[in-house]
């Protein structure tokens, strides 16, 4: 038996504590009670009390955005190509800072839903709900 398990009653019910690799976030999970996470686990910020609009934090919503700003990175390309077949490329010198205001919100998307992504995974191997706020 292991030092640290001497005190630790071995009942068939008892599970071990989480991972300890940093701080806990404890938050209120969907069926009410206090769970603590860690930050992999937690994922994406879920609370939405300071702000108008709750944010979109479950990976579906963050695939659904992701996919919707992939098709307008993708109807920026192709009005790149087009300006370049019917060489008017003086249009992309005045509308220039379009591709990184589109480009910026296309990499936090996506990285965002492989966030939550992975949090869902090491919540499942925990047998963890979903935090809610």
């Amino acid at each position: 038996m292991a030092r640290r398990s001497r005190d630790v009653p071995q009942d068939p019910a008892y599970i071990p504590a989480g991972p300890a690799d940093g701080r806990l976030i404890h938050r209120r999970a969907e069926n009410g009670e206090i769970v603590g996470y860690t930050p992999a686990e937690y994922g994406v910020r879920k609370d939405g009390r300071r702000s108008l609009v709750k944010p979109v934090n479950s990976s579906g919503g963050l695939l659904f955005l992701a996919i919707l700003l992939t098709a307008c990175l993708g109807g920026l390309v192709y009005g790149v190509v087009q300006a370049a077949l019917t060489d008017q490329w003086h249009i992309l010198g005045e509308v220039w800072w379009v591709f990184p205001a589109c480009l910026f919100p296309f990499l936090a998307a996506w990285a965002s839903y492989l966030k939550e992504r992975k949090a869902e995974k090491l919540r499942k191997a925990r047998s963890l709900p979903r935090p809610v706020d």
